[in-house]
């Protein structure tokens, strides 16, 4: 195994015990994870901080978000499009809010301050997907993927939502239909 390919395999070992461990994950839990001794990490990584530092990096790239974004299938109705939209925002939210409950942190790291940058280009993939159907909506298509993402941003969120996580369902639901039984006419 390359350096490269030791290097991504401890990163990608680790990044689950973080989940469970978060900074008082030892080396050895990371060596027997990754089937290697212990003495391997130390051959590709400075420190245990320069590997929990890179498996963060790795958790918190947004390229996998990107390219699950834009598998979506277009030629679904906008209902089924919002929803597999909202079930990936759900998985990303749902893996950084474990990451940054179990490793304490209270914001991204400095190096991921671009996120910004990341957020906007999600944005434009999404609204990509649903601007097709303007004509129908009472709002803009960024207003609509904004709604969504705040939607499933706070429906998502353990505390906020004290625990009763909404499905993609009835977040697209709430967005699209309301809470209002529909009156017989």
């Amino acid at each position: 195994m390359t350096p490269d390919d030791r290097r991504q395999a401890l990163v990608e070992a680790t990044i689950p015990l973080l989940h469970e461990h978060g900074r008082t994950v030892t080396t050895k839990q990371i060596a027997d994870a990754a089937g290697v001794a212990e003495g391997t990490i130390f051959r590709v990584f400075d420190s245990k901080d320069d590997l929990v530092t890179a498996a963060v990096e790795q958790a918190l790239d947004m390229e996998p978000f990107f390219a699950d974004l834009e598998s979506i299938d277009l030629d679904q109705d906008l209902r089924a499009r919002l929803t597999d939209l909202c079930a990936h925002l759900q998985d990303r939210f749902r893996g950084i809010f474990l990451l940054m409950s179990a490793m304490g942190m209270v914001g991204p790291p400095k190096a991921h301050r671009h996120m910004e940058d990341g957020r906007k280009r999600a944005e434009k993939i999404m609204v990509a997907a649903v601007e097709a159907e303007a004509d129908q909506l009472t709002c803009t298509p960024v207003q609509l993927v904004h709604m969504l993402r705040m939607l499933t941003f706070s429906g998502t969120h353990p505390h906020i939502s004290d625990g009763h996580i909404l499905t993609p369902e009835q977040i697209v639901g709430t967005l699209l239909d309301g809470v209002l039984k529909k009156k017989d006419t």
